[in-house]
Parts: structure tokens; C-alpha cells; sequence
């Protein structure tokens, strides 16, 4: 058993209250061991009972959950950074993905890529999420988009998940777009996910949620309403890509199925936004991909006011969010979403994970729930996010077990 003292500001981040609510408590101490966390309170309340554990001095640092990224692509081949240039000189998402780029050219890439290949990737991004603090990376497939690959994908998320620290949520994403052999045969398509692949994955239990990408250029609310009900049945969590790039029913469906999330979402209207709200679906912000797409920022202020939570990732994929840096991530949902720092912090943590319907275990830093724990350089949420730097986080502790330890 382990006593964290000295904390100078404790951000318990409770699932329950309300997301400008993240549990905070000054002057502070939290108990934790393999099983979770024991204890936490003020300093000078710590029971005696814990006084002759090890002990940590935080030094009046901030400690938070351990950080959740609830949407990433982490598995792909390749890099797109001739696009970079390409945007910058005026041509839009969809036009370079009308030339050949975007999605497709990492699906290129991905497939042509052998299985350890993509596993030393990976495995060095999520080295790089672990120093930043984040335990939980949700991942999904969908740079495949055929059997062999969209399989290879999550076969190398299940081997990843026993090589480190880092725990994976995987989603299937084989309705990401169609592939350029279906082209003109997108009924078959369909009909490929939704009889073989979504049967498969759920048999063998290579993903917990299925996800389908709902917008011009990739599927039409009909055809996604086959993929979800196919997935439903199937036994998986749903989610939905919606409305990332124009209004386009993205919203209105996954409040349909009730999916436990629905991402994107910057060109959500008020019919949208209310239907969440109504369904409990978690809006998941993704502020890299507006950055770097130069397009707009989810509507946070409009979702929250409607009763909506909002949950904060990163997007990492290597067309329009080739970033891992969830902080980054947190602190332009401040700037650009007027999301305050405890909101920003809860969508990054308790409300994460009821995006990936783990809210019971994760997420929180109370009795019962998991000890995975971040410990941060700053004095408190609020300096955190204003005081940007590369790395701020000096600390990690997952399951209980200590990953990179104080200096």
C-alpha cells in the first residue's frame, strides 16, 4: 500500500456530478495499492491506520485520473504529410481525398504493412501517451477495409495489450469508408460487414464497440443503420462519426441506437445536439482534427447547456490529427471550445470512460476505482492547461503499479 502526501491539488473527477465539477480537494492525500484506490482526502484527515505505509511526497503537485483518449487510429502504415502542404496551399479534405489521398492512402499503406511493423509503431506511440499520463487509449481499426487487414488491425491491438502498460480499447471500424473495389458495388460492401467481418470480430472477440464513419464521401444514415443493427446484434457497443465535416443525420442516428458515443460532431445542429442529450450519447470532442482540418469546433458551450457530456481525445490518425498529445488536445477545448479546465479535465477522464462504457472502474480517483494515476507539475488544474508545455507530467501509476516514478 502506497500513501501519496503533500498533493496540492487533488482532482477526484467523480462520474456522477456534473462535468464543471471535477471533485477537487486542496492540501490533499490519496492511498492506493494493486487493487485500487483505498482512501483519498485532506492531508490532515489521512486515518492513522495508513501513517506507517510508504509514503511519496508530491511536493504540492496537481494528481489527476490517469488520462483516457477515447478516439484514436492508432494502428496504420505510413505518414500523409504531403497533405500537410496540400492543405496549406488551399485544397480541402475532401479534395485530396477525391485525388487518391486521405483515407485511402493510408489504407494503401496499412495493407501493405506486415503485422510487426505495425506493432513497433504503435508500440512507440503509446510509449509516448504513457509519459503524457494517459492509461486508457481507445483504438480503432478501419485503415483494412477488407478482411485480412481490418483483422491484422485488431490482432495487433490484442498482442499490444499484453506487451505494455497501456490499457487498449479496441473498435471496429471496417465502416470507415468504402474501399475503391467497391466503388460501384457499396451494397456488397455492406453486406461484407455486416455478414462476415462484424460476426467475426464479435465471435472472437477482437473489439468491444463497432463504429461507422456517417458523412459524404463514406456512408449514407441508411447504410450505416445496417451496420449498427448488425453490430448491435452482434453483441457490440455502438458508436458513430458524425457530422465531422457537414450536418448530415450523423447525431440523430447514433441517438437512435443509443450509442454510448458519437464523435466529431462540429457540424451537430440543435435537432442533433438534443437527441444526444435525450439518449445519454457522450459528444466526443476531437480539437486536433478541427485544428489541423482548419474547420470548426464542436458547439461544447450548446452541448453542455443541453445537458450533454463532453469528452475530449485526440483523434491521433496521419491525415488530420497526426498527434497523440491529448494535453494539447485538453488545453485547445479550453481556447476554442470555452470548455472551462474542470470540464476539459472530466472529459479527458470520468467522462472518457462512459465513452467506452467504463465509467465504473476507471476514470476516477475514489474508493473502489482502479489506481491508475497521473501526477502532474502544475499547482493545480487551472495552471495546467493555461502554463502549456511539452510534457508536464512527472509521474505514473497503472493498476497500482508505479510506471515512470516521481524523481
Amino acid at each position: 500500500m502506497t500513501v501519496l502526501r503533500n498533493i496540492g491539488q487533488l482532482a477526484t473527477c467523480p462520474a456522477g456530478t456534473a462535468q464543471h465539477d471535477a471533485g477537487l480537494i486542496d492540501d490533499a492525500a490519496l492511498v492506493f495499492d494493486q487493487t485500487g484506490v483505498v482512501w483519498v482526502g485532506s492531508g490532515s484527515q489521512l486515518p492513522e491506520a495508513y501513517a506507517a505505509h510508504e509514503s511519496v511526497d508530491c511536493n504540492r503537485r496537481l494528481v489527476i485520473p490517469g488520462l483516457i483518449d477515447c478516439h484514436t487510429h492508432l494502428c496504420f502504415g505510413g505518414w500523409r504529410a504531403d497533405e500537410f502542404e496540400m492543405r496549406l496551399q488551399g485544397r480541402s479534405y475532401q479534395e485530396i481525398a477525391a485525388a487518391g489521398g486521405g483515407i485511402r492512402s493510408t489504407v494503401a499503406a496499412t495493407r501493405a504493412s506486415q503485422p510487426e511493423q505495425l506493432l513497433a509503431k504503435s508500440l512507440q506511440s503509446l510509449e509516448g501517451m504513457l509519459d503524457l499520463g494517459v492509461t486508457t487509449v481507445e483504438c480503432k481499426s478501419g485503415y483494412g477495409l477488407e478482411a485480412t487487414t481490418e483483422i491484422k488491425q485488431l490482432e495487433v491491438y490484442r498482442e499490444l495489450n499484453g506487451l505494455q502498460p497501456v490499457e487498449l480499447i479496441p473498435t471496429f471500424l471496417g465502416a470507415h469508408m468504402v474501399p475503391e473495389e467497391y466503388r460501384h458495388k457499396r451494397k456488397d460492401y455492406v453486406r461484407l460487414l455486416c455478414d462476415q467481418l462484424i460476426p467475426e470480430v464479435s465471435d472472437r472477440a477482437l473489439a468491444r464497440f463497432c463504429d461507422v464513419f456517417v458523412e459524404e464521401g463514406a456512408f449514407t444514415p441508411g447504410e450505416a443503420r445496417k451496420v449498427l443493427d448488425a453490430a448491435r446484434r452482434a453483441g457490440l457497443g455502438l458508436k458513430v462519426h458524425a457530422d465531422q465535416l457537414s450536418t448530415g443525420g450523423g447525431a440523430q442516428l447514433a441517438a437512435e441506437f443509443a450509442a454510448v458515443s458519437a464523435e466529431h460532431l462540429e457540424y451537430a445542429d440543435t435537432e442533433g445536439i438534443r437527441a444526444l442529450a435525450k439518449a445519454g450519447t457522450v459528444a466526443v470532442s476531437l480539437p486536433l482534427a478541427s485544428l489541423y482540418l482548419n474547420e470548426r469546433y464542436l458547439p461544447a458551450r450548446k452541448m453542455l447547456a443541453a445537458g450533454v457530456r463532453v469528452a475530449v481525445a485526440t483523434d491521433f490518425n496521419p491525415g488530420s490529427a497526426p498527434s497523440f498529445h491529448l494535453p494539447l488536445a485538453m488545453t485547445l477545448a479550453c481556447l476554442n471550445q470555452k470548455m472551462t479546465p474542470q470540464e476539459v479535465l472530466k472529459g479527458a477522464t470520468s467522462v472518457a470512460a462512459r465513452a467506452v462504457s467504463a465509467e465504473h472502474r476507471i476514470g476516477s480517483l475514489l474508493p473502489g476505482y482502479e489506481a491508475d494515476i497521473a501526477i502532474i507539475d502544475a499547482p493545480n488544474v487551472n495552471h495546467w492547461l493555461y502554463h502549456f508545455r511539452a510534457n508536464a507530467c512527472c509521474g505514473v501509476i497503472k493498476s497500482g503499479q508505479w510506471i515512470n516514478r516521481l524523481p
